[in-house]
């Protein structure tokens, strides 16, 4: 039995990834809506930009440690696999959105400057890593 669930096929782990990724997309926007109508609200902007920012990766990451044995990873490589499905889900969908809502490209490519406390460059890399960073976690037994 141990065998047969090892050698999952990569399909059924991208559409847990992608559910997975569903429930990062809605702790996402809580975390966004949060940051626009509380943080920004009683602090300065690019403080709330931050902490908003080190909030998302640090639950990114809580997120792939919870789902890491439901997705049955136990590889780096599967690891990694499913970062990246995370990153391109997530730069697909941010710039999706971003071209909907009738955003320049300039203006768009500015949250990748890390201007104004914005660092969501860094939540891009823990949102690649964060699989890999809970396996390796877990294993250590952490």
């Amino acid at each position: 039995m141990g065998a047969l669930k090892a050698s999952r096929p990569p399909v059924s782990l991208l559409s847990r990834a992608l559910l997975i990724w569903l429930v990062i997309l809605v702790l996402a926007t809580t975390n966004g809506v949060v940051r626009e109508f509380l943080l920004i609200q009683t602090i300065e902007s690019s403080i709330a930009q931050t902490l908003s920012g080190l909030l998302l990766s640090v639950l990114i990451l809580g997120v792939a440690w919870i789902s890491l044995p439901w997705l049955g990873i136990r590889t780096s490589s599967r690891a990694l696999l499913v970062g990246a499905f995370w990153l391109v889900l997530t730069l697909v969908f941010e710039f999706a959105v971003g071209i909907w809502q009738g955003k320049s490209w300039r203006v768009l490519l500015q949250a990748y400057t890390f201007h104004g406390g914005t660092i969501w460059p860094v939540v891009l890399l823990v949102t690649g890593l964060s699989p890999w960073l809970a396996l390796r976690l877990r294993q250590r037994g952490g």
